[in-house]
This record gives C-alpha cells, structure tokens and sequence, in this order.
C-alpha cells in the first residue's frame, strides 16, 4: 500500500487541528437560526466560541441550508456588519472568516479583519470575488456544491462522487490561481451535505485522504447535518456525538480544519485523537503541530 501523504502546512498563526466555530447571524439557518440575529449576542457567542478553542470564527449573514432562497448583498450586509464591527480581529484573539459567495460583503468583512472568504460556491456565483480575494491577499475556502442550496439536493447523482468532487475542486484551483490568488492561501473543501446523498457524504469522508493529491489543506463541515440524524436517529441539536465521530475519522484521513456549532467538544476530542495518531503515524502527525 503506498504511503498517505502528508496534509499541508498550515498558516502560521494557526495550531493543527484547526476548530473553526460557526456563527450564523441569519434568522434560517438549519441548526441556529434566528440564535443570533441581534449583533450584541452574536458578539457575546463568538467570544465565548474562541473562549472554547475556536481558532477561527466564521460569520454567516445567508443560510444556505437545502432550500434555501438567496439574500442580497444589502441584506447580508445588514446582518453581518454590526456583528463584524463589534469583533475586531487583533480583539477576538482569532482569525475572522467570512462565509459569503458575494464580493461586495466579502470586501466590507475583510475591511473590519476577516482575512478568510469562505465561499460555498467556489468563486462561480461572483466574477468579481476572485478578483478581490487576490488583490486584498485573504485565505479563501473553495467548496464543491452541486447547483445551488434551493437545488442542491434534488436528486444528487455522480459517476463516482470522490473522482468528480476532485477534479472540481482541482479545476477551481487552477482558476483561482489564474486569477492571481496564490496557492498557498487556497482551502479546499468537499461539500458534505451540499448536494450530497447520505452515501455520498459517507463515502467522501471515508476517502478524503484522496483529497490530499490537490496539495491544499481540507476543510470538513459535517456539523449537525441531516446525514447524521439520518444515521443515528437524532435531531439536529442532539448531533453532537455524531458529529465529533465524523470528524476523528475526517482528521485521521487528512482534514486540517473542522468547521462545527459545537466547539469544546472538538477540541477535546481532536486533541486526543492526534495524541493517539502521533504513536502509530509520526510521520503523518508530528510535524503538523501541537
């Protein structure tokens, strides 16, 4: 059997395994809608994510949950802006992502400290956010959607959906590039649940180590997703077990970044997990990073 390779390096500034905590400021979210549409809570919740281990806060003004109708930038705008205000990244004492797929928000976060674009549609819903994204120099996450989240899970099909997650994900990459964003700030990210079967989302988790030809770090989003209540029978906010399994397996396959709701609990959980890999796999685990 060839040997896996190596995921690759992070950042510096960021610790591997990387917790990226979920803030949605969207009144339809599927788990936390409506949580925290006033600024001053969602303020209050970032901190208390980064207070967990968070080492990434990801703000969201647009749900994109299966079905979900698009905003506009003004409305997005709206929601993100008063709470972007009220972080400051040197403040937080953690990185600011920003999860939009439009470049009029994504410019207006990176100017209160996002230095993430987190971007569901991996630089396709916008021409003009790669551009962006190459001149302000941010980090940015390209995902694999299939369509759109209104239709995102009408009947999902592939040939083999590890292979066509790749090579999207690959052609993406060579965009972004060409459109003078430099590799070494690119994310990639699979798609869990984003126009995905639930035998599609387990068999791109128990693959992802395929993912680590592209060369970029994985970023993997299966917090509380309808697969695993799917699986294990529990409502989205009873996911909590099933998503930290989910992402021990993800970790031990590759994924640097793990984007979840519940942000103690991955922490711990990951920590201990690459302690135990780290006797068995040196060679994977021990220059990545306590």
């Amino acid at each position: 059997m060839s040997e896996r390779p190596t995921a690759p390096a992070l950042p510096s500034g960021l610790r591997y395994p990387v917790v990226m905590g979920i803030l949605n400021v969207t009144p339809d979210s599927f788990s936390d809608g409506g949580l925290f549409t006033d600024p001053d809570a969602a303020a209050r919740h970032a901190r208390e994510l980064v207070a967990a281990g968070a080492q990434i806060v990801d703000v969201g003004g647009e749900s994109t949950r299966p079905g979900a109708q698009p905003v506009s930038a003004d409305e997005e705008l709206r929601r993100v802006e008063p709470v972007l205000e009220r972080l400051g990244g040197e403040e937080l004492g953690a990185w600011i992502s920003i999860d939009t797929t439009k470049a009029p928000v994504a410019a207006r976060a990176i100017d209160l400290g996002a230095t993430i674009v987190n971007d569901i549609s991996a630089l396709r819903f916008d021409p003009e956010l790669a551009d962006l994204v190459a001149e302000r120099g941010c980090y940015c996450v390209l995902m694999h959607m299939r369509g759109e989240p209104r239709t995102m899970q009408i009947d999902p099909r592939y040939d083999d959906v590890v292979s066509d997650v790749k090579a999207f994900l690959a052609e993406r990459i060579e965009f972004a590039c060409a459109r003078g964003i430099a590799e070494e700030r690119i994310w990639v990210d699979p798609g869990i649940g984003f126009g995905k079967t639930v035998e599609h989302n387990l068999e791109l988790i128990a693959r992802l180590d395929e993912f680590l030809d592209l060369g970029r770090p994985i970023l993997i989003g299966t917090s509380r997703k309808s697969f695993i209540g799917r699986i294990c029978d529990r409502p989205e906010r009873e996911r909590v077990a099933g998503t930290v399994a989910s992402n021990v397996l993800a970790l031990e396959r590759g994924a640097s970044v793990f984007r979840v709701h519940d942000v103690r609990e991955h922490v711990d959980a990951l920590r201990l997990a690459v302690a135990t890999l780290r006797r068995t796999d040196p060679g994977r685990f021990s220059e990545l990073g306590a």
